[in-house]
């Protein structure tokens, strides 16, 4: 697609660094993380094609990981971000983790990301594509009080939060706007259900964060993807779900900060300026 269709918003300024959301999200949900990176960081939160205020593709056009992956790589060439730093979530993740296989990222920062599900997962997830496609045959304003009811809102929870319990996750709910025939979620979801990350190398720094209460893309799947991007810093986020960012936006953020460092303090550039830094001490005798 156009990438000046892809709406996004921008804070602080150095390096750039590129947040993608998941499914059925919106570039909001980072809006925590943001306030902790926008000091160091260009911080640049995308609506992905078909979520937030960005239009998906037209019926007859690629629409999948692959498709997302060219539409993002075009945007950060419209917009000058050469080779961002980048972190996603979920399907943001999977997203990430193949603009780095092109090459085309400074660092990859993942949380659950698709893609490494094993034949048991993915069952579920094709369930979750078939049952969502039934609830396009209800009516909308059933849909939407149905989503407001008391055991509906724990479910939501319970699938997207590390602690149901917790103050923050009370507003959680199901979004029930994208479950209409050919809506953005229904097209795509049943391609998340397929899609697998192949292995094949990633040269930059890569960290893959699993929450281990997550119970949309399960912990086990970590596994595999240790198995798949074997270069990989791998890390447990005690106590969170699915979405990090909104369960822990301090360790999210800090884990997005480490992989960028580890990237920047192996540049040239960062090397150089190292060096300079040193000379500087030697002289003033420190």
């Amino acid at each position: 697609m156009d990438p000046k269709r892809i709406a996004f918003e921008e804070r602080g300024s150095g390096r750039p660094l590129v947040l993608l959301h998941g499914l059925g999200d919106r570039r909001q949900s980072w809006t925590a993380v943001v306030d902790r990176l926008a000091a160091d960081y260009r911080v640049v939160c995308v609506d992905l094609p078909g979520f937030g205020a960005t239009p998906a593709p037209a019926p007859d056009e690629p629409y999948d990981v692959y498709s997302l992956t060219d539409d993002i790589h075009a945007f950060c060439e419209l917009h000058g971000l050469d080779r961002p730093h980048l972190a996603g979530n979920s399907l943001g993740g999977s997203i990430a983790l193949e603009l780095g296989v092109r090459g085309l990222a400074a660092s990859v920062t993942v949380f659950s990301p698709a893609g490494f599900s094993d034949d048991v997962a993915k069952l579920g997830m094709r369930a979750v594509g078939g049952l969502s496609r039934l609830a396009t045959r209800v009516p909308m304003p059933v849909k939407e009080r149905l989503a407001d009811t008391a055991p509906a809102r724990a479910l939501a929870r319970t699938a997207l939060r590390g602690d149901p319990r917790s103050p923050t996750a009370k507003a959680t709910r199901f979004s029930v706007r994208g479950l209409r025939k050919g809506s953005p979620f229904i097209r795509m979801v049943s391609r998340i259900a397929e899609y697998e990350f192949t292995a094949r190398p990633i040269g930059c720094p890569v960290t893959i964060a699993w929450g281990d209460r997550d119970r949309t893309l399960l912990p086990s799947s970590a596994a595999h993807a240790h198995r798949r991007v074997p270069n990989a810093r791998m890390v447990s986020l005690i106590g969170s779900g699915h979405i990090p960012m909104a369960d822990d936006p301090v360790t999210a953020a800090e884990h997005i900060r480490w992989t960028c460092r580890a990237a920047d303090l192996g540049s040239p550039g960062a090397a150089a300026r190292n060096a300079a830094g040193r000379a500087r001490r030697t002289e003033s005798g420190t």
